[in-house]
């Protein structure tokens, strides 16, 4: 091998270890420094309000930073009121609906037991009784060992549960450790944003200045879009069941709309978590408009979230929407739920690595040992 092409190995090598050592780094800081992060992300959500205070009023910064904080925790913590206020008076009339209906239930299946199973098992106890010893200690094997198995996993996920209930708790106390430094670090971050970036420009070198800015920009962008879009997917599927449902007539729509809401989050399951029972129960006490109506709504709820996701996640987020389309199945398949959101957000950064031509420096510098060289 000529010695030109071993230092190009080499340096392939020293890209890959630095890569791969990068996001180690990034990954373990990242779990130590989570409230801290937040509180960048806080700042950064209330920068605008700060500076319109401190420019237009003429507030110190620090009475800026303050005042929207309490600004964003008043208005999240008035829409928390409200939801919670509608929630509470919907699931009264829940808890009075919801047992009435379960009785209904148990009674359709008491019925479906007289009326169908009873005399099945009876055809089926006479036709096992018909089969010779052989024939039926296979089947009361097969029996035992499906029962043993679903036993075994019942038991497993018991144990797991009540194994997890301690973390559980003790995540309390840990959530609130987190919300004090996160909203500390907010104060102390945003109160002192200039200086930081000043900090940071004197510290960081111009070359890395210049792309990591534009990364910077592009992720911020990426992110708060990516966010931004998930609002307005659930916002249309709240607007979507809310209209439906008041066409419907029923009852409590808002919080039920709002429910359904909540579930639209949830991959796979989505507001069928909500639709499909509510559906199977309808259909089953003889209420079949109803359940007509339901399905509708629900189908309509289902066709819009699948054309919408994609394009909405596009425009946010300055995607292609089969390039969004591809991201979010590759990364959900990778690593869950989360990867609906890490999916887009890699895709964002690949993307705006090329465009700052840092893949382009990192091939020059493979190539002939510095990245300033022009091909």
């Amino acid at each position: 091998m000529k010695r030109e092409n071993v230092f190009k190995l080499i340096r392939f090598f020293i890209v890959i270890f630095i890569v791969v050592l990068s996001f180690f780094v990034l990954y373990f800081t990242a779990k130590l420094t989570y409230p801290f992060i937040i509180a960048i992300i806080i700042a950064m959500i209330i920068s605008p309000a700060v500076h319109f205070l401190e420019k237009k009023w003429k507030f110190p910064r620090a009475l800026a930073v303050v005042t929207s904080s309490l600004l964003l925790i008043s208005i999240f913590a008035g829409l928390i009121t409200l939801l919670i206020a509608e929630i509470v008076d919907g699931a009264n009339y829940l808890s009075t609906v919801v047992p009435e209906h379960t009785r209904t239930l148990i009674e359709y299946i008491q019925n479906l037991f007289a009326s169908q199973i009873i005399p099945f098992y009876e055809r089926l106890a006479s036709t096992f009784n018909n089969l010779d010893s052989n024939q039926q200690g296979t089947i009361m094997e097969s029996i035992s060992k499906t029962g043993s198995k679903i036993t075994e996993t019942a038991t497993n996920f018991l144990q797991s549960f009540f194994l997890k209930l301690p973390s559980l708790v003790s995540w309390i106390p840990n959530a609130a450790t987190v919300l004090v430094f996160s909203v500390l670090a907010t104060f102390f971050i945003s109160k002192d944003q200039e200086k930081l970036i000043d900090l940071m420009k004197k510290i960081i070198p111009e070359k890395v200045k210049f792309s990591g800015n534009k990364v910077f920009v592009d992720l911020k962008k990426a992110l708060f879009g990516f966010v931004k879009a998930q609002f307005t997917l659930i916002s249309i599927t709240l607007v979507i069941v809310l209209v439906g449902l008041l066409i419907l007539r029923v009852k409590y729509a808002i919080t039920i709309a709002l429910i359904a809401g909540i579930f639209d989050i949830l991959p796979y399951l989505g507001t069928g978590t909500v639709f499909v029972p509510w559906i199977i129960y309808e259909i089953i006490i003889g209420n079949y408009g109803l359940a007509l109506g339901l399905g509708i709504l629900y189908t309509v709820v289902v066709v819009q979230r699948q054309l919408m996701e994609p394009k909405i996640l596009s425009s946010s987020i300055g995607m292609n929407p089969l390039a969004t389309l591809v991201a979010l199945f590759v990364g959900f398949k990778l690593i869950g739920f989360l990867g609906l959101i890490l999916g887009p957000v890699m895709l964002v950064l690949i993307t705006t690595l090329h465009r700052a031509n840092v893949f382009k420096d990192i091939w020059a510098y493979i190539q002939h040992g510095s990245a300033d060289i022009k091909k």
